[in-house]
């Protein structure tokens, strides 16, 4: 196994530039960091803290890593892990990932240093020696919302398939026929299920699934205002656009509405995520709606069936279509 000293010569630095690296000392340069995260992952290695840490006592808490905490669906998602780990007696302690590997890296062993009874992780698309070893040691561990290819972790996760089959469809009736999709990035799961289910959805419904009206963003807003800027400009632009999730969906509204073009008149919108606004915008926004909140729920039993030493089945729970004013066809 390799040594702190071997990820050091490796990356052409000293130890203690790979220590100040694994705390997160401010001085090291983004150069040298990145350096030193590319020698561990090289050499598969994984800091003392998981091995030194081994749980010897319980401390009644639970440690919960999100992709990112601006995301109001991450939000609802820990809102329900602490509904439900407070119910079971245990505290909840989150750290936010930004979706950057070397976040997640920095709260696995924060919270593993902490002691925390087990965790439940939102993965980024990057699988880190760091996660590897947690599944090794058979660390009480859950991943929520996504899931890592190789990794057999038990997960609870939304299944959108059946509810993007009904959106298509429910488009199609209104007599729309140029439909984009503003996916997320093929590197998550969630990403890649989302698209998957939409070329099926559209398939199915003997729609044409136009090169030009596909495009990946990185569920931030600022991809789906991008996305929605390029999508307006073609040639035929498309009738409606369907996005991958709340924020993607927030930045499209913005480019929509900074050109001055209405909806659902000038084109329509749709988004896989639910959130409380959506009702309160003009005209409400059709959504797909994960049970969020459950999600966070369930992944907190499931992880105490591992913290007790029992094994855990993953979970998949439906999501829901929610028809709502802004794929509504002009005079329909």
């Amino acid at each position: 196994m390799a040594r702190i000293k071997d990820v050091a010569a490796h990356a052409g630095v000293s130890v203690a530039t790979v220590s100040r690296v694994l705390n997160d000392n401010p001085s090291v340069t983004e150069e040298t960091r990145d350096r030193v995260y590319a020698a561990m992952k090289e050499l598969r290695y994984v800091p003392n803290a998981v091995a030194r840490s081994l749980r010897t006592e319980a401390t009644r808490t639970l440690g919960l890593i999100i992709g990112d905490i601006l995301n109001p669906f991450f939000t609802e998602l820990a809102r329900g892990v602490e509904d439900e780990a407070r119910q079971a007696g245990y505290t909840v302690i989150i750290g936010n990932a930004d979706e950057r590997a070397e976040e997640q890296d920095h709260y696995v062993r924060t919270l593993v240093e902490q002691r925390v009874d087990g965790l439940l992780i939102c993965p980024t698309a990057e699988v880190t020696p760091l996660v590897e070893e947690l599944v090794r040691t058979g660390r009480p561990l859950v991943f929520l919302d996504r899931t890592i290819s190789g990794l057999d972790v038990p997960s609870v996760r939304a299944d959108g398939a059946t509810a993007i089959a009904e959106l298509v469809a429910h488009l199609k009736s209104r007599g729309h026929r140029r439909i984009a999709f503003a996916s997320g990035p093929a590197t998550l799961s969630t990403g890649r299920e989302r698209t998957e289910a939409f070329a099926a959805a559209m398939a199915e419904a003997g729609l044409d699934l136009r090169a030009e009206y596909m495009a990946a963003g990185d569920f931030r807003e600022g991809s789906g205002r991008g996305i929605t800027a390029r999508l307006l400009d073609l040639p035929e632009p498309p009738e409606v656009i369907f996005f991958g999730d709340n924020l993607m969906t927030l930045g499209g509204l913005d480019e929509i509405r900074a050109r001055g073009l209405s909806i659902p008149g000038d084109v329509a919108v749709a988004s896989f995520d639910d959130v409380t606004w959506f009702v309160h915008v003009d005209p409400p926004i059709t959504a797909i709606a994960q049970p969020t909140a459950e999600m966070g729920r369930t992944a907190v039993r499931l992880l105490l069936q591992g913290v007790a030493g029992r094994s855990g089945q993953s979970v998949v729970l439906p999501a829901e279509l929610v028809v709502r004013r802004s794929c509504e066809r002009k005079g329909a």
